[in-house]
């Protein structure tokens, strides 16, 4: 298993489209840890939590962070 197929089984971009070239892997990845990143703040502020922490868990795990926070439950207050 090369460092692209393991990228795209991480991301799950392999299940959306197993045919990514490495460039357009990368470029997909990237935008979509972006994303997840953001997502991941705006729901730990929501919840009460850390948006920072999250906001980095979410760059770094991309959806597996973002799942992770979604099942959380909210903190109280």
């Amino acid at each position: 298993m090369d460092f692209y197929n393991a990228l795209s089984y991480f991301t799950g971009l392999h299940f959306i489209d197993a045919g990514l070239g490495g460039q357009a892997l990368l470029r997909t990845a990237a935008l979509v840890h972006l994303l997840d990143a953001i997502l991941c703040g705006l729901i730990a502020g929501q919840s009460g939590r850390s948006k920072k922490i999250w906001t980095v868990a979410g760059l770094g795990l991309g959806i597996w962070a973002l799942a992770t926070i979604f099942l959380l439950p909210a903190k109280k207050r």
